[in-house]
């Protein structure tokens, strides 16, 4: 619950910290809104929130704003490590994440799914499946709308279903999803989280204070994720692409199946579809154990994953041009999930790839490279040591290009049929774009340009 009489500190006036801001604000409290960067505080959705009582306070952010405050709420681009939140907790004043407030003000069961690659297409399916079921369902979180805006909109009766990154987990403090789950874990955000060992808990707190009443579904396959089962107090299910669990999600017989109290009821082929690659048949299977424990009909499973085509900016096709396709994986923000795109294919790629380097290992995303890529264009701050990588791992058609408008324009004279353009950055975006929402429309305009 969200009391009248909480003063409410923001931190981030970015969509998620105006959302809450505005929510917060709707409950009745006390909000003042910050972010360190000067606002124009003339622009519509400024003056929204101003029309609702919320102070705006930018330009700065120092210990002044804690007074008077009782708890701040931190946006996910915000680390919980701050300067200004050590000061906070040391005052006795409580900080939490955006999610957290979502959960406290929620009415309905949570259906949270984490991991770090694959969680958009999970929350995606699930939330389909869930709303083709009848039941009213609403989505957000990582995707979408603030959470805490989107479950205002559902009561008990209803279902949230929410994705959830390890910026968002680092700051909540009781919140407890009814049906968790655990994807997988590769190595991501390092900075952000000081080490691996960091960023695994991070992502355990999805499933920290869930008790024998609820469920955590795990990567049966992945190894760590495989390991948080000693570590979970509520009822385990895993999906497998190798094994049959007690309880879950497998193949058998190339179909996908599910496993509940010793019944197994297949749900439809494999080849039935639409989502290309292994990955995403992993992701088909986390769906439907979610959807199985939230009460949806096989058939009703069947269905949506049988029309169901992708979610923007992952693997997404663009376009046609003279027998020539191309794909807009811009959600491809490390290599993992960039080597999960290249998996897709038989080979004959033309890829675009870079932005703003992680300095992750590229090792399995050069050697698949090497297997599967015609031409390699590089681009952004990642360029050159993606170039050296490239090279030591044995690919000799590298390319480089100032902007991803010279890399599609690359591409289109590069590529012959069978070839297919490909663009999985395997970095972040900040180089030269907002986010990876931005580069992936970029890059459609251009192919369509092209057309």
């Amino acid at each position: 619950m969200i009391s009248a009489h909480t003063h409410f500190l923001v931190l981030g006036a970015g969509i998620s910290g105006r959302s809450v801001a505005a929510v917060l604000a709707a409950e009745g409290t006390r909000v003042t809104l910050n972010d360190v960067k000067t606002i124009d505080e003339t622009r519509q959705e400024y003056r929204e929130l101003a029309d609702m009582g919320v102070s705006i306070v930018s330009g700065r952010q120092d210990s002044s704003l804690l007074s008077g405050v009782d708890t701040v709420v931190v946006s996910p681009g915000i680390t919980i490590h701050l300067p200004l939140l050590d000061e906070a907790r040391s005052r006795g004043i409580t900080v939490m994440s955006e999610i957290e407030v979502a959960y406290r003000l929620c009415r309905a069961p949570i259906i949270a799914i984490t991991g770090t690659n694959g969680k958009t297409t999970t929350t995606t399916l699930v939330g389909e499946m869930i709303k083709a079921s009848g039941r009213p369902t609403v989505v957000g979180g990582n995707i979408g709308l603030a959470l805490s805006q989107e479950v205002r909109g559902v009561d008990a009766k209803g279902m949230v279903v929410a994705e959830i990154s390890s910026f968002q987990l680092e700051g909540v403090i009781s919140f407890r999803p009814h049906i968790a789950a655990v994807l997988n874990l590769t190595p991501d955000h390092l900075d952000r989280h000081g080490g691996m060992e960091g960023y695994q808990l991070a992502k355990e707190r999805i499933f920290a204070h869930q008790t024998a009443d609820d469920y955590v579904i795990l990567n049966y396959d992945d190894a760590a994720v495989r390991a948080m089962a000693g570590r979970a107090a509520s009822r385990i299910l895993y999906f497998s692409l190798t094994a049959e669990p007690d309880e879950g999600a497998f193949l058998q017989d190339g179909s996908l199946c599910l496993k509940r109290q010793g019944a197994v009821e297949p749900i439809c082929p494999v080849a039935d579809l639409k989502l290309l690659g292994r990955h995403n048949v992993e992701n088909a299977l986390a769906a439907c154990c979610a959807a199985m424990l939230a009460g949806v009909p096989a058939g009703v499973m069947a269905a949506v994953l049988r029309s169901f085509a992708g979610v923007e900016h992952r693997i997404e096709p663009v376009a046609v041009i003279h027998g020539i396709p191309y794909y807009n994986d811009s959600k491809a923000t490390n290599p993992e999930s960039s080597v999960k795109a290249l998996e897709a294919f038989a080979g004959h790629l033309i890829l675009i790839a870079g932005g703003r380097d992680k300095n992750t290992d590229l090792s399995e995303f050069m050697t698949l490279a090497k297997e599967r890529v015609d031409h390699l264009i590089l681009i952004g701050e990642a360029a050159k040591r993606f170039g050296v990588a490239a090279t030591q791992h044995g690919v000799t058609a590298i390319h480089r290009a100032g902007s991803l408008a010279e890399a599609v324009n690359l591409a289109r004279r590069l590529a012959r049929p069978p070839q297919a353009v490909l663009l999985s950055p395997a970095c972040a975006s900040y180089d030269m774009f907002n986010n990876y929402e931005e580069r992936g429309r970029v890059f459609k305009e251009l192919v369509h340009q092209l057309a």
